[in-house]
């Protein structure tokens, strides 16, 4: 009788400890204070020593990420308990104060697996703020790093080949550029067409139920998902639209990219010149050229690593082979003067 006893004292005690620990964190003035930690431990979701997954926080994945040198990265949605999120009319998701994103980046084959950095968008009653934190060498805990910095790191790519490259973490200021809406920071991946509500934990995510009968977006990679057509512009539609739209920080250029909204025409970059002179364009007529990958200076751009030259401006050093072939194939099948 002692034994059991004891034993239901333990179990009560665990449970107990438990409830305390679901109470005590997150902090929620370090979530909604005007001030930034220093330290991502601050915020008392639980990271470091081996623990990637924030506490109270609802892991997900999208049906076509942003490439990043290949980095694998693990992507979680931390929202208020009692709150919700709303779905605009343009099929974004309006996500309450107090929401925490987090993504951080990293590869099996470097460091044991541990993320190089991870990234947080924080659903402040002034809007949203981008911080990036880089891991300590040990892992226990990450840095606050407004400035950005150069890590190096080496991997593999799918084909096997190693990459030594001094992988850039973003500064604030180019955070914002990426990030920005008319002028203001909003997310970039978790659309409500792109989450993968088939993934584990996505499908409990505390949103309205609308939000799962948007068209969901092809996967850049599966042919079963959509067409050539399609899967290429679901890719531009994530790595290059949340600059190039009306309301982005490229807008300027005349260059709209998104998957639904734009038409396939000349402002989406079929038979459509330089909006200025210089090395970008590689002494090429069109951004898209049709039937003619290899004179179409949009492929030219996302094919280099010159800092002059390529695109995406930031958030990479390699070139994605598998991303490039795809639109490769999808100019090399468009039909003269169509898309």
């Amino acid at each position: 009788m002692k034994h059991v006893v004891a034993v239901l004292a333990a179990m009560l005690l665990s449970a107990a400890s438990a409830a305390t620990i679901i109470e005590e964190g997150p902090d929620k003035v370090a979530i909604l204070g005007d001030a930034n930690p220093a330290k991502l431990s601050e915020f008392a979701f639980g990271l470091g020593n081996g623990n990637d997954r924030p506490r109270g926080a609802y892991a997900y994945s999208l049906r076509t990420p942003l490439f990043s040198d290949y980095a694998e990265k693990d992507r979680y949605i931390y929202i208020p308990p009692g709150t919700q999120a709303r779905l605009g009319a343009d099929g974004a998701i309006a996500f309450p104060v107090g929401t925490v994103i987090f993504k951080s980046f990293g590869w099996p084959d470097w460091n044991d697996g541990r993320p190089v950095e991870t990234r947080l968008l924080i659903r402040r009653e002034k809007g949203w703020v981008a911080l990036p934190y880089i891991w300590d060498t040990d892992g226990r805990d990450a840095t606050l790093a407004l400035g950005g910095r150069r890590v190096p790191v080496a991997f593999k790519s799918p084909d096997g080949h190693t990459h030594n490259i001094r992988y850039a973490v973003p500064n604030m200021n180019q955070c914002k550029e990426c990030h920005s809406l008319n002028g203001a920071i909003v997310p970039i991946g978790p659309k409500a067409a792109n989450i993968d509500f088939e993934a584990a934990d996505a499908a409990y995510l505390p949103l309205p139920s609308a939000t799962r009968s948007v068209a969901a977006m092809p996967r850049w990679d599966d042919p079963a998902t959509g067409s050539v057509a399609d899967r290429a512009r679901a890719y531009l539609d994530v790595n290059c639209a949340h600059c190039h739209n009306p309301a982005g920080s490229a807008s300027n250029s005349g260059l709209f990219l998104r998957w639904t909204d734009d038409p396939a025409g000349v402002n989406y970059g079929i038979g459509k010149r330089p909006t200025a002179a210089g090395r970008g364009s590689g002494g090429m007529d069109f951004a898209i050229a049709p039937g003619d990958p290899a004179h179409s200076f949009m492929l030219y751009r996302l094919e280099s690593t010159d800092p002059g030259i390529a695109m995406p401006e930031v958030g990479r050093s390699t070139v994605h082979k598998e991303g490039a072939a795809l639109l490769r194939q999808w100019i090399a099948e468009m039909p003269q003067g169509g898309g």
